[in-house]
């Protein structure tokens, strides 16, 4: 792996339990290099699960902590019941009182100012989508407005799946709502614009949890009904979203060490099909030896090739 230039970043994606894959890639990254994520990374930034494991990062826990509490309380936070199977009419799946138990067993009562304060401060960044002002909000702990929300509830709030779970206090949805699912240009703003960090000296290392296999053909476009749509339409917009985060650091942010890493899944997994855990582990590891390889995802190649100029 090319060695991390002096300010270090990390940006990760959503994905619900997928989270597990960008959370074995730490660990992989942690053993290499010898040392917790807490002290590799000055700025941590994520969207929906991504939110999880930058508020991990900033609270001190590793990789590998952070896998187990994936792994073992994943199926507790996504229990099946009733709500489940008649979600259209009970307005959504899954309660949030078993994930905000996890969250306050392993990120404690703190609130995000914390993370802004004392002699080693880190910079978390989180999305969440604000419905009842039709906006993104970007909670960060040197601001005012954000410093004295409980980590926990900043958390819930990047992690509410519309129809998954409810919205934290009537407003505050999943951030990949908006167009920062993938947060990387979030993190490269920050660290340029807010951080005054020299691009030349700075490494930002995203981070997906796996991407979906194209399973359509044209035949199966041409017999579609209007309904069939909603799923691949929505999928395409969020894969667009996510390459266009990409596409902006990769072009707006000259000199930074720009490191994208993605891994295609053979099958879609859910967000919340906790029967595949040992998959998402394995694709974990996969994540992590592309890290240690330096085998960026393909977008980041495609979107390096600019044309020549005409003068």
């Amino acid at each position: 792996m090319k060695p991390l230039r002096p300010n270090r970043a990390i940006a990760i994606d959503g994905g619900g339990i997928k989270g597990v894959v960008a959370a074995r890639a730490l660990s992989a990254l942690e053993e290499y290099l010898g040392i917790e994520s807490r002290k590799i990374f000055d700025l941590a930034a994520g969207t929906s699960t991504g939110a999880i494991l930058a508020a991990g990062i900033g609270a001190g826990l590793t990789g590998a902590a952070m896998h187990r509490l994936y792994t073992h309380l994943g199926p507790a936070i996504f229990k099946r019941s009733w709500r489940t199977w008649l979600w259209p009419l009970s307005r959504y799946r899954y309660r949030h009182e078993p994930l905000e138990r996890a969250l306050r067993q392993f990120l404690g009562a703190g609130v995000m100012g914390d993370f802004w304060d004392g002699d080693a401060p880190i910079d978390v960044v989180m999305t969440t989508f604000d419905v009842v002002e039709n906006r993104t909000r970007f909670i960060k702990p040197w601001k005012e407005t954000y410093a004295s929300w409980p980590i926990v509830k900043s958390v819930l709030a990047s992690s509410s799946v519309p129809t998954t779970f409810p919205p934290v206090e009537g407003r505050y949805v999943d951030g990949g709502v908006g167009a920062y699912a993938n947060p990387c240009y979030v993190a490269a703003y920050e660290a340029r614009f807010v951080l005054d960090w020299d691009p030349r000296d700075t490494t930002l290392i995203s981070l997906g949890t796996g991407r979906s296999p194209h399973t359509m053909d044209p035949d199966d476009a041409r017999g579609m009904w209007p309904w069939q749509w909603l799923q691949p339409v929505l999928g395409a917009f969020m894969q667009s979203a996510d390459d266009q985060q990409v596409h902006l650091v990769d072009t707006f942010f000259e000199g930074l060490d720009f490191r994208r890493f993605q891994v295609d899944l053979r099958e879609p997994i859910g967000m919340d099909d906790v029967s595949k855990m040992a998959d998402l582990t394995a694709y974990g590891d996969t994540l992590g030896q592309m890290i240690l390889d330096d085998v960026v995802d393909r977008t980041v190649e495609i979107t390096a090739l600019r044309p020549r100029s005409r003068r």
